[in-house]
């Protein structure tokens, strides 16, 4: 019994902790902050939830998070112009019309005279300039998702920057789950301490 008392402390401990986070984060982003894109790459925002203005997307470098021809998000550089070589804003995207840009051009486009045709008529949007909205990929949480997301672009032949920001569009601070996890792990707590602690029995 005290090794399952132990255990509920720890398990609700950590949930208290990461609902305490996300409901920081929440208290502190209510609404997000505007940023150019110049700077969000010279200095780190105060806020988490982001409206960046002012970048050129840069479909061509984009990068596929699954790796198929079934396509869950794809990583496109942010830039001040469509001429910066040094990236230092990475857009975790799950729009669908950019993914359906990319999975037409990458998969469904073979020769040459037909990507040719494709960019004619859709190469603009390429390199487009374009207003993101959504949060920094940091903290707790997402400290594991921002690993693998970098992993993902060191593999790449893309020019990172020391200290790329990656930015999940259409993200918002996570209130509601800050709010469950806090509960469940008050819960654990309270049970921790109204569950007795069992006694060895006696032999006769």
């Amino acid at each position: 019994m005290n090794r399952f008392r132990f255990t509920l402390l720890a398990v609700s401990t950590v949930l208290m902790l990461l609902g305490g986070n996300d409901l920081y984060v929440w208290v502190n982003n209510l609404e997000p902050q505007g940023v150019r894109i110049e700077q969000l790459e010279q200095r780190e925002p105060s806020r988490s939830w982001l409206h960046v203005t002012g970048g050129y997307q840069d479909l061509h470098s984009a990068i596929s998070t699954s790796g198929t021809i079934e396509l869950e998000a794809l990583l496109v550089p942010l830039k001040q112009s469509p001429q910066q070589k040094t990236i230092s804003v990475l857009v975790e995207t799950r729009s669908e019309h950019l993914l359906d840009l990319f999975k037409q051009y990458h998969f469904f486009t073979d020769t040459i005279p037909e990507k040719k045709s494709f960019m004619a008529t859709h190469g603009e949007e390429f390199s487009r300039q374009r207003d993101i909205t959504g949060m920094l990929v940091s903290g707790l949480i997402s400290r594991g998702n921002r690993q693998k997301l970098l992993k993902l672009a060191q593999e790449t032949n893309l020019e990172l920057s020391d200290n790329v920001i990656f930015l999940s569009e259409g993200k918002e601070p996570p209130r509601w789950r800050g709010v469950f996890f806090a509960l469940v792990g008050l819960l654990g707590i309270l049970r921790f301490f109204f569950i007795k602690t069992s006694k060895p029995g006696v032999a006769p």
